[in-house]
């Protein structure tokens, strides 16, 4: 409309005279004009590279067959590129071309068979199998905390919790010390014999501490498959509803209150969360029937 020419007195109307009249600011237009002037396929942002993609990746399969070892990473190419070359290269633009063109050491990925989900984690009765687990929760004064907790693979059942500052292995044995003795009215050696818990592969839970007292219990160690954590999908199952109902979307300042909140909630969990596996009944209704039965 600017460049239009102007039929009364044969001259351009103006950018100036446009915008006046469309009581619009001559910044926004000539943002406008910028802004339709940049070409569809955007370039490369940042300073512009001496060598193209081609000629790193010319370099970079050099180097690899140049090298006097093998399984190497993007790295030391990158390294030696660089710092024995001076060669001015990104380190992130070296590891794309290697991962685009299949260059990256082939010992690092996934070794041996997939592992085959055929087993079952539900139980057919109470204190078979347990799971545990740890997640971490934020507060405003004190920073980070641990919470653990004890789940019963039966029922979904929450038998043992601790929160705490630090989570090493002695926080993480504090849900399953919670759970015997509610279950079995000791901590003492064997109280627990024949239980199975099915834990992941944290170093709390690696750590020969854990290990030695658990089998002071009496219990097996199960470890769920690296990276798999559906392996250990009940006690996963219970972490993802304790933090729908407590953690997200809330703020707190200090550890305690969030022991007081999670306290406050396992009490509401354990007696009125209904699970569709149990007929829709709570946790601690279905164990009570479960004792009735055996009792009759």
């Amino acid at each position: 409309m600017s460049a239009a020419i102007s039929s009364f007195t044969g001259k351009v109307y103006g950018v100036q005279r446009v915008c006046r009249v469309w009581e619009m600011p001559r910044s926004t237009f000539y943002d406008r004009v910028a802004r339709n002037a940049v070409p569809a396929l955007l370039l490369k942002r940042g300073p512009k590279t001496a060598l193209t993609d081609d000629e790193v990746l010319a370099l970079i399969r050099t180097d690899l067959e140049t090298s006097p070892f093998i399984g190497e990473g993007h790295r030391k190419v990158w390294g030696r590129l660089r710092f024995v070359q001076g060669i001015i290269v990104s380190r992130k633009r070296v590891l794309r071309l290697m991962r685009e063109n299949n260059l990256l050491s082939p010992h690092r990925v996934v070794q041996g068979q997939p592992k085959v989900h055929t087993g079952k984690i539900i139980t057919a009765a109470p204190n078979v199998m347990w799971g545990t687990d740890g997640t971490r929760i934020f507060t405003l004064e004190e920073g980070w905390c641990w919470l653990f907790t004890a789940v019963e693979h039966w029922n979904a059942e929450c038998v043992g919790w601790h929160v705490t500052k630090h989570g090493d292995r002695f926080a993480a044995l504090q849900p399953l010390s919670m759970g015997i003795k509610a279950r079995f009215g000791s901590v003492g050696a064997a109280a627990a014999r024949g239980l199975v818990l099915r834990m992941d592969n944290g170093s709390q839970y690696l750590s020969e501490h854990f290990q030695n007292q658990i089998k002071f219990w009496g219990i097996a160690p199960s470890f769920a498959f690296v990276a798999e954590p559906q392996t250990n999908g009940v006690t996963e199952r219970f972490n993802r509803t304790i933090k729908e109902q407590v953690i997200y979307g809330r703020h707190y300042r200090t550890i305690e209150e969030v022991r007081a909140a999670v306290a406050d909630f396992m009490d509401r969990y354990n007696q009125q969360w209904l699970v569709e596996k149990l007929g829709f009944r709570s946790p601690r209704k279905a164990f009570e029937e479960y004792q009735l039965k055996m009792a009759a």
